[in-house]
């Protein structure tokens, strides 16, 4: 089955043969772990590159570093002592929190307590099963106009998958919970976002050693001016809704309606609140899913078998069938594949927890001083967890395999009371895009 244009995941390089052994790229484990400075720059650059060989190999690795005594759990039971028995005696990682909240503000990412709790009620009714089945119309709009765009270029220009998926992602983000639109063009906003996340939210060293805020953070050149593109996007989506609600007009049942009478309602959310959120679920409600549907051609480009069988499958239950309404729970190479994505590239690398009192974690002592660190990144490529984890194979997602993976031994979207509130959505578009281009 021919596809409607070329996906060049790599333009400017000499690619191999695809082979379905070819192992997908990753960082090499470290022999020794890296000292103070090394550290510091790591998680400042690239921090899946901090690891090693014993953090894939063994259930709990202790030690202290210039940052701090850390704890990485790699261990399912005691993953799930610290986000679900006793996760509340655990508060997220102090460094994230400082990172992200100066530009997301206080949202569902970054809050803590109370705040957290009446944040989380306030956006569960966006995030139900049968209203996120109501953007399957929208979302498969989007993906046909991306798909005909593909299919116009008549001089099979090679196509940016990443920069596509941002953009289309975004759009999907236009169409459902925020129904106004982004104000501002989805390629300026994407440039202004990604500007952002790799300047200001970026873990900076001086964050790291936690030192005082007025010490100025270099290298943080052109965040300050992507921030505000982002702010003032934010500010025109407030305002437009706002103005809609004043008039008295019916105003779409989306995210930005549930958080602006969440707002108005008694003891409800705080201003700083509802734009904290906002700006949250456009900077990482797009990303998520931007990033791995990109892993996900691009792994496929070197998996011929699995692109087959994916193709056998659409064109099997899909055909010309509208994607709008198509029962998408009967495409399970599509769903295996999109899982086995987030396995290899999950959208966070690394969450941190900090103990608020003393606790024992597969019989090891923490304290508040502890950063308790369970990495999706070293977890879903554990060699006590996977066979061959290094390699590219959905079918450890089909049905019968899927049983056998423990629940806490696979977290693309965390667990317990702070899993990723959008799981559902991003895996929904997720499905229904890669669906369409491979159609």
């Amino acid at each position: 089955m021919p596809s409607s244009a070329p996906i060049d995941v790599e333009p400017n390089a000499s690619r191999p043969q695809p082979s379905a052994r070819r192992v997908p790229p990753a960082p090499p484990p470290r022999e020794k772990p890296l000292g103070g400075l090394g550290l510091l720059k790591a998680l400042r650059t690239n921090p899946i590159t901090i690891w090693t060989r014993r953090h894939f190999d063994e259930p709990i690795v202790l030690r202290d570093t210039i940052i701090g005594p850390m704890c990485v759990v790699s261990d399912p039971v005691a993953i799930k002592h610290v986000l679900v028995d006793n996760a509340g005696n655990y508060r997220k990682g102090v460094l994230q929190t400082r990172v992200l909240r100066p530009g997301l503000g206080n949202g569902l990412l970054t809050a803590e307590g109370e705040s957290w709790r009446s944040q989380r009620r306030a956006l569960a009714p966006v995030f139900t099963p049968r209203l996120i089945a109501s953007f399957q119309p929208a979302m498969a709009s989007v993906a046909a106009s991306l798909t005909t765009r593909w299919g116009e270029l008549a001089d099979r220009t090679p196509i940016d998958a990443e920069r596509e998926m941002t953009h289309v992602t975004l759009e999907v983000l236009e169409r459902t919970i925020f129904s106004d639109g982004l104000a501002s063009e989805p390629a300026t906003l994407a440039q202004a976002i990604t500007r952002y996340l790799d300047t200001l939210g970026r873990v900076h060293p001086f964050d790291a050693l936690d030192l005082p805020d007025w010490l100025p953070r270099f290298g943080r050149g052109g965040g300050k001016e992507a921030l505000a593109i982002f702010n003032r996007a934010v500010e025109t989506i407030m305002a437009r809704r706002r103005e809609l609600l004043a008039r008295g007009e019916e105003a779409p049942r989306d995210l930005l309606t549930f958080l602006l009478e969440a707002h108005m309602a008694e003891n409800g959310l705080a201003p700083d609140e509802v734009r904290a959120n906002i700006a949250t679920f456009i900077a990482a409600g797009h990303e998520t899913t931007a990033n791995t549907l990109s892993w996900s051609l691009f792994l496929l480009a070197f998996a011929p078998e699995w692109r087959e069988r994916l193709e056998k499958e659409i064109d099997a239950l899909c055909g010309d069938a509208d994607l709008a309404s198509f029962a998408i729970d009967r495409l399970i190479i599509t769903k295996a594949v999109i899982e086995e994505a987030l396995r290899l590239y999950p959208p966070a690398a690394s969450m941190t927890r900090q103990p608020i009192g003393e606790d024992e974690v597969a019989g090891h002592k923490v304290d508040r001083r502890t950063r308790v660190v369970i990495s999706p990144w070293v977890l879903h490529r554990h060699r006590r967890l996977w066979d061959e984890p290094e390699r590219f194979d959905p079918s450890r997602f089909l049905p019968e395999a899927r049983q056998r993976i423990d629940r806490f031994a696979y977290l693309p979207f965390g667990a317990g009371p702070r899993i990723c509130i959008g799981a559902g959505f991003a895996l929904q578009e997720a499905i229904i895009l890669l669906a369409a281009i491979t159609r």
